[in-house]
């Protein structure tokens, strides 16, 4: 199956018309069978957040958790665990509600632009191997030194041979804190592909808080752009039993509307999402 959504479900106004944000969730369900969770990367999620998550979502809703940035590499601050083993361990048991639902899809290792190909950094995704390792994984780059001539096959046999599931990225050419488009998949389940939009301009872009979000993934694309996508998907799902795509060029409010129109373009219609208007009435 192609499963195709957004990353979050707070901020695409196209979807809701005067729901509170308590509804959204239920009211993305309506649109989309699958939604990446970005809240578990800024913190360890209460289990309580995803027993009702996973309630307020039809049977065959599927999630892609992102894991803690402490996991991967991306706070640099102080982490509220005493060790790496506990911060693990309290992220696996996290994700508890979405196991028995039968709702988690994979858990997304995404790490940092400064994670390049060594041998340390090698050792170190093994051992988040380890730590998750009955969990579906899906693993994405952001040097590109994984993907460099020397590199890019034994990166892709090492994903094949570890059980990883390989995130695809859609993103802007802009040096080494970006990777190219390699459609290759590297487990026979599950292929993730990202679309995080081609604004080459602010993909480097740094600022103070979340100011660097308001213009790197600031980008709408276009039918032609989506189009040339289409038999990567098609090839991609030839080796995977299923294939999750992802829009996060949200700046401008753009994911949802282009995740709608590659749902359209590929003539998928999705069959047990939710009703798509809310009882206004209901508790």
């Amino acid at each position: 199956m192609i499963y195709i959504g957004v990353t979050g479900w707070g901020d695409h106004d196209t979807l809701y018309d005067n729901v509170s944000p308590r509804d959204k969730l239920k009211e993305y369900g309506a649109h989309f069978p699958v939604v990446e969770v970005d809240a578990s990367f800024y913190a360890v999620q209460p289990i309580r957040n995803a027993e009702k998550w996973v309630r307020e979502t039809p049977e065959d809703f599927k999630f892609i958790v992102k894991a803690y940035q402490g996991m991967t590499g991306h706070q640099r601050g102080d982490i509220p665990f005493d060790t790496k083993e506990e911060m693990f361990r309290a992220f696996r048991d996290s994700l508890s509600p979405y196991l028995e639902g039968g709702k988690l899809a994979m858990v997304l290792l995404q790490f940092p632009p400064w994670f390049d190909c060594n041998r340390d950094n090698v050792a170190y995704i093994r051992y988040c191997k380890e730590q998750l390792d009955d969990l579906p994984l899906a693993l994405e780059f952001r040097h590109q030194s994984w993907y460099y001539p020397q590199f890019k096959e034994k990166t892709l046999e090492f994903m094949k041979d570890q059980g990883w599931i390989h995130s695809v990225c859609d993103e802007p050419q802009a040096g080494e804190g970006s990777i190219p488009r390699v459609t290759e998949a590297t487990h026979e389940g599950a292929t993730l592909i990202r679309f995080h939009g081609r604004n080459v301009h602010g993909w480097n872009k740094t600022g103070s808080g979340d100011e660097w979000r308001e213009v790197r993934y600031l980008y709408r694309y276009n039918e032609a752009e989506l189009k040339e996508w289409i038999p990567h998907i098609h090839k991609l799902h030839d080796e995977s039993k299923d294939v999750y795509v992802l829009f996060n060029n949200n700046s401008g409010g753009d994911a949802a509307d282009n995740a709608k129109q590659l749902i359209d373009m590929l003539g998928i219609e999705y069959e047990g999402l939710a009703p798509k208007q809310l009882d206004l009435f209901q508790e």
